[in-house]
């Protein structure tokens, strides 16, 4: 995927600063420029009023709350391509949660990341038609 807006705005919704940290990372070498961090549920979800993020990368579990909660709650007003980043894989949300959403396993590499933003990205791209 390459960033076209110089403004792309990512949400990360993960409890684990390490990992957090990493995702961060990605999405700035994917190009992103803006990103927010929040470990619950409710943090995530008052981010994603205050600046609306053009992505969404989210564990399941949270100090407080679920992720896959939060991205249902942010994607009932739009549709957000979003990565689902999931320690157990058969925990993965259902479809209504985020249909355009792609899952990676624990741990995952940078090449693995870059094929789920993209086809997330993509899946959203078609839906819109």
């Amino acid at each position: 995927m390459t960033v076209r807006d110089d403004t792309m705005h990512a949400l990360i919704i993960e409890d684990s600063v390490l990992i957090s940290m990493m995702v961060e990372d990605h999405l700035r070498e994917l190009g992103f420029t803006s990103i927010a961090i929040a470990d619950r549920e409710s943090t995530a979800i008052a981010s994603a009023s205050r600046q609306p993020p053009d992505f969404i990368a989210a564990d399941d579990s949270l100090v407080e709350g679920s992720g896959i909660d939060a991205v249902r709650e942010i994607c009932s007003k739009r549709t957000i391509p979003t990565v689902f980043m999931l320690g157990d894989p058969e925990k993965a949300p259902e479809k209504h949660a985020a249909p355009h959403g792609y899952v990676v396993a624990k741990p995952f590499l940078f090449d693995t990341f870059k094929e789920a933003v993209d086809g997330a990205f993509a899946r959203v791209e078609r839906s819109n038609g």
